[in-house]
C-alpha cells in the first residue's frame, strides 16, 4: 500500500459517530439542553429562558412543516429587532427553509423585487410596518404566505396576513425533532445588499459559514459565557453578523429595543448589566453625545464592536470615556459581516491615548476562522508592498466567504477571481501586516453601517427633465458616518426652486438614500467627459465642515 492510500483504508471514512455538518441549529439544541433556565430574551416585559426560547422555535418549525414548507423555500421578513426575528434564525434553518430578513428602511418597489428574486414562499411582517409591506405585496408577483407578528411591545398596524405569528405557533408541535441538515453548504440565508449598482444583489450564506462565523465573533472578541448583548446592530444587516447564533452558542441573554435612542440605551446598560453590543458609528455617536438626562452611570465595562466607515480616533476616545472599550472590525455582507479584526497587542496597552485611537481605527487583520485577508495589486494580483502606503484592493479567502450572488453566476465568478472574493474596498498594509481602508469600493456611500448605490440615486434624479448631469458622492456626516451628497448640472436655462430635488427624491427613493445636500454647478470632467468623483468627494469633505 502507497503512502497516499494509508489514511484512505476501510474504517477511516465518515460516519454518524464521527461527522455532523456544521449548522447554527445545532447551537440552539446544545444551549437549551445544557442552560434551559438561563435567560435568553428580554423585550420590554417579556422575559423567556433558553428552555422556553427554543419551544417556540421548535413549534414555529412544526407549523411550517405541516403547512407545507421545507427545504430550498424562501422565508422572507420584515421586522426590527425583536424575539420573533431571533427565532427564525433558528426554526428556518430547522426545516432546511432559507430565511431573507429585510431591510426595514427600505422602500415598497425595493422590497417587493426582493420578494420576487428569492420567489418567497412566505413573509413574516411586524405590523408597524404593514403600510410598506402590503405596498411591496401590491407590486410583486410572487404571492407568499403572509404572516402577521403583532408585537405588544411596541407600536401595531393592520394586519394584513392570513393569521398572526402566536396563532401559527399554536398549530406547532413541543417535540418536534430537529438537527443539522445532510449537507452544510446547503443555503442557509439570503441577504441583499445594494453593492456598486441600483438593482440589489442575494447573497447566499451556508450553514458552514454561519456556524464558523458565530463561533469566529466569540474568539475574536474573547466572548465569556453568559453574556448580556443588546441588539443595536439591526438583525437584518448580514443577520445581524452572525451575532443571534453566536450570543446563543455562550448561553447569553438577547435584549431587544425596537428604537434606538440614547436614553434607552443607557437605560439597558443600567437596568440589564449589558455587557456587549455592536453598532455603526452612528450608535457611538449617540453614546457619546446623549444628553445629561439621558445617560445613566453603570459599573462594568461594555464591550463594543464597530464597523462600517472607519471611526475617528477622537470618537473612539470619546466613548471610551463613557465606559465603553472599542473593537473596530471590518467586512461586507458577502463575508458574513465581519471577517477582519483590529486585533489587540498587549504592548499597545501602554501607548498614549491618541496613539491608542489610531490605532483601533485600523481595519486589521483576519478573523481566526477565515483563511486570509490580503491587499493586493488589482492588475498583477501582487502583494502590495507592507509600508502603509502603497495602495491596492483587499481580498479575502476562506470559510467565512458567501457561496455566491443568487441567479447571479457571472457576478459570481468576477468576484471570486484568481481564488480569492475581490471586495472592491481600497487599502494600504503597514508593517505589522495590519490592513487599513483608505477608500471605499468604487463610489458606495455606507450610511448607518447600509450601503447606498450612487449609482441608484443618479438614476433618479437623471429622471427630473431640468438636470444635465449629476453625481452622487459620499460627504462626511456626524451621525451617519456618510450620507449622500449630490453634485447636479442643470440643462441649459433650467432652474429649480429650493426643496424641489428633495420633494422629488422623496417619491422615488427610501429616505436615507435620499442626498442631505445639493450642489449646483458645472461638474469638473476628465478629456473623455468622465466625471472626477475625486474631486467631488474633496469638495463635499470640505463643505461638510464649512457647514
Amino acid at each position: 500500500m502507497c503512502a497516499s492510500q494509508l489514511y484512505e483504508q476501510e474504517g477511516l471514512g465518515k460516519t454518524d459517530a464521527n461527522y455532523v455538518p456544521l449548522s447554527p441549529v445545532s447551537i440552539l439544541k446544545r444551549t437549551a439542553r445544557v442552560h434551559p433556565e438561563k435567560p435568553a430574551v428580554i423585550h420590554g416585559t417579556i422575559r423567556r429562558n433558553w428552555g422556553q426560547t427554543e419551544q417556540r422555535c421548535r413549534k414555529l418549525a412544526s407549523a411550517l412543516c405541516k403547512r407545507g414548507f421545507g427545504k430550498g423555500d424562501s422565508v422572507s421578513i420584515l421586522a426590527p429587532n425583536i424575539p420573533e426575528m431571533l427565532e427564525c434564525h433558528f426554526a428556518i434553518p430547522m426545516i432546511g427553509a432559507v430565511l431573507n430578513a429585510n431591510n426595514t428602511r427600505l422602500d415598497a418597489a425595493t422590497i417587493a423585487y426582493i420578494l420576487d428574486h428569492c420567489e418567497a414562499k412566505l413573509f413574516f411582517v411586524d405590523t408597524a410596518l404593514s403600510g410598506v409591506a402590503k405596498a411591496a405585496l401590491d407590486l410583486c408577483e410572487c404571492d407568499p404566505l403572509v404572516i402577521d407578528i403583532d408585537d405588544a411591545q411596541g407600536p401595531s398596524g393592520p394586519l394584513i396576513g392570513a393569521l398572526t405569528y402566536e396563532a401559527l405557533l399554536e398549530e406547532g408541535d413541543d417535540d418536534f425533532a430537529y438537527g443539522p441538515p445532510a449537507d452544510e453548504w446547503d443555503a442557509i440565508t439570503v441577504g441583499y445588499t445594494s453593492g456598486t449598482t441600483g438593482n440589489p444583489k442575494g447573497v447566499v450564506y451556508s450553514h458552514r459559514g454561519a456556524y464558523l462565523n458565530a463561533v469566529n465573533n466569540t474568539l475574536c472578541w474573547q466572548m465569556p459565557h453568559f453574556p448580556v448583548y443588546l441588539w443595536t446592530l439591526p438583525m437584518f444587516h448580514c443577520n445581524g453578523w452572525c451575532f443571534p447564533w453566536s450570543i446563543t452558542i455562550l448561553a447569553g441573554c438577547h435584549v431587544f429595543l425596537r428604537q434606538l435612542e440614547a436614553g434607552a440605551i443607557y437605560n439597558a446598560f443600567a437596568d440589564h448589566n449589558v455587557t456587549h453590543l455592536c453598532g455603526a458609528p452612528i450608535i457611538m455617536s449617540l453614546i457619546a453625545n446623549a444628553s445629561p438626562q439621558e445617560k445613566r452611570t453603570f459599573s462594568q465595562t461594555v464591550e463594543m464592536m464597530t464597523a462600517a466607515a472607519p471611526p475617528p480616533p477622537a470618537v473612539i476616545k470619546a466613548i471610551e470615556n463613557e465606559g465603553l472599550r472599542i473593537t473596530h472590525v471590518y467586512g461586507l455582507t458577502e463575508v458574513y459581516g465581519p471577517a477582519v479584526i483590529c486585533a489587540w497587542k498587549p504592548e499597545w496597552d501602554h501607548l498614549p491615548e491618541e496613539d491608542k485611537a489610531q490605532v483601533k481605527a485600523r481595519q486589521g487583520v483576519a478573523y481566526e476562522l477565515q483563511e486570509d485577508c490580503l491587499v493586493l495589486n488589482p492588475d498583477t494580483g501582487d502583494l502590495v508592498p507592507a509600508d502603509g502606503a502603497t495602495i491596492g484592493e483587499i481580498v479575502m479567502r476562506g470559510n467565512i466567504v458567501m457561496k455566491g450572488y443568487l441567479k447571479a453566476p457571472e457576478e459570481t465568478s468576477k468576484a471570486f477571481k484568481d481564488g480569492w472574493f475581490w471586495t472592491g474596498d481600497i487599502a494600504v498594509m503597514h508593517e505589522d501586516g495590519y490592513i487599513e481602508i483608505k477608500d471605499r469600493a468604487k463610489d458606495i456611500i455606507i450610511s448607518g453601517g447600509e450601503n447606498i448605490s450612487s449609482i441608484e440615486i443618479e438614476k433618479v434624479l437623471f429622471d427630473h427633465p431640468a438636470i444635465a448631469a449629476v453625481a452622487v458622492v459620499a460627504q462626511p456626516d456626524e451621525r451617519w458616518g456618510e450620507s449622500p451628497c449630490a453634485f447636479v448640472e442643470l440643462a441649459g436655462n433650467a432652474q429649480i426652486v429650493d426643496g424641489e430635488l428633495d420633494a422629488f427624491c422623496r417619491d422615488r427613493l427610501a429616505g436615507y438614500k435620499r442626498p442631505k445636500r445639493y450642489v449646483f454647478g458645472d461638474l469638473p470632467k476628465t478629456s473623455t467627459g468622465k466625471i472626477k468623483k475625486n474631486d467631488l468627494r474633496d469638495r463635499a469633505k470640505a463643505l461638510s465642515h464649512d457647514s
